[in-house]
């Protein structure tokens, strides 16, 4: 079956409801970041300032998205995603409403700490719903790893059109305005992914999700837990070099359009990774991916110009998705039943704790000698996450093993999930 085929399927098992919804739910979380940034530094006159409260939100969204999951695996989707954004949707009005009575931005950054703590990651959580949902059919196994397939391109596409949605709108009208569509998406269609009729195949009793067999944080997980820090890295590095150097340009505007060149190769390579055959263990694909990312990171220290950069931040793009597809598959294959949201919100979280220490580190680095020390930190997260493929996909296949012969969930009761 082609591609194409097989992605109409997988679209009208789930309806098309569930994958327009789950995916515009995403885009606030994709907005919020650089919205808050210029918001703050608009009102502010302080890009430091700016910058500090962007990552208030970021690391406070990275906290709380481990424990959102656990509460969802423990009460179910529904409620929590639904107090989640309409919570976060209201502490970004908040936000703006601070930014333009002139507060002092230390009191902005504790609300954009509040909107991104309560922020829901629906990407993750929406990968918790295809495996029940396609329970019961033939091809159970391939349908799950053809729907993260399209997760992983799904979550690059709106970090994509997210900055680009608040680059327009901000320059069209303004920051605040921006940063208050990404409310009105997340009030929308936070609620409609919430109260979706698949949330309700994820509801779970809160005493089998917190026995011993249940454990989450084996060392197996926390291997895959740092392999999406490394990836983490390469985001937030790549970001710091591409405004180095397109600043150097005197086009710092062009910032975030080079960087969503790596998201549109990721997007590509992303919805290929169904014609990847099965036969290929996914810890092969780890390693394979892995040094994929080493070798194609190289280039970024040769470049001097935005032609050749943008060049090589395309093809890099190609390797990064089917990284972030393979980690996030075998974390679902080795995760326990009853904790699949805490295992995706939690590997979501390490990836935005990357993206902050690579863009930190490389931002020291860029104030020292430029784009290309930002870069080699793009290289040397690349190396690890190859070094660590390397060592821990062995343990990571016993852990998959060990989970495989384990007996199956009992089956859910049928729900009609869209009009067909």
């Amino acid at each position: 079956m082609s591609p194409l085929a097989s992605y109409r399927r997988l679209f009208a098992l789930s309806g098309l409801g569930f994958v327009v919804v789950a995916f515009l739910g995403r885009l606030p979380l994709a907005m919020s970041q650089l919205g808050t940034l210029l918001l703050v530094a608009g009102s502010t006159g302080s890009y430091g300032a700016g910058g500090v409260s962007a990552g208030a939100l970021a690391v406070a969204n990275a906290v709380g998205a481990p424990v959102a999951g656990s509460l969802a695996d423990r009460f179910g989707q529904r409620r929590v995603v639904l107090a989640q954004s309409l919570g976060s949707a209201a502490a970004l009005v908040a936000l703006v409403t601070l930014a333009l009575h002139g507060v002092d931005w230390p009191l902005q950054a504790v609300g954009a700490a509040v909107a991104g703590l309560l922020m829901p990651q629906v990407g993750p959580l929406a990968r918790v719903r295809w495996r029940p949902m396609m329970r019961g059919m033939a091809d159970h196994r391939r349908l799950v790893d053809l729907a993260f397939s399209y997760e992983g391109s799904a979550d690059e596409a709106s970090f994509v059109l997210g900055p680009a949605l608040v680059g327009l709108v901000a320059t069209v009208l303004a920051p605040a305005p921006a940063l208050l569509t990404a409310a009105v998406l997340l009030a929308v269609f936070g609620t409609l992914f919430a109260v979706h009729p698949s949330a309700l195949l994820t509801r779970r009793s809160g005493r089998g999700a917190t026995t011993g067999a249940g454990r989450l944080f084996t060392g197996a997980f926390v291997a895959l837990c740092f392999a999406q820090l490394s990836v983490g890295m390469i985001f937030g590095s790549v970001q710091t070099g591409t405004s180095v150097l397109a600043t150097s340009a005197g086009v710092p505007g062009l910032t975030g359009l080079l960087h969503a060149l790596l998201g549109v190769g990721s997007v590509v390579a992303g919805l290929c990774m169904a014609m990847v055959p099965d036969r290929i263990a996914y810890e092969t694909r780890w390693r394979a991916f892995a040094l994929g990312q080493a070798l194609l990171a190289l280039p970024l220290l040769l470049v001097q110009g935005l032609g050749s950069l943008s060049a090589t931040l395309l093809v890099l793009g190609f390797s990064i998705a089917p990284y972030m597809i393979t980690v996030f598959t075998l974390g679902e294959r080795i995760t326990p039943p009853g904790r699949t949201g805490a295992a995706m919100t939690a590997l979501a979280a390490t990836t935005g704790t990357g993206y902050a220490l690579g863009s930190s580190i490389a931002g020291r680095l860029a104030d020292w000698g430029g784009h290309t020390p930002a870069f080699a930190v793009t290289v040397t997260a690349g190396i690890f996450a190859t070094l660590l493929a390397g060592s821990a996909a062995g343990r990571v296949q016993s852990a998959r093993l060990r989970r495989a012969p384990a007996a199956p969930a009992p089956r859910e009761p049928e729900l009609a999930l869209t009009p067909r």
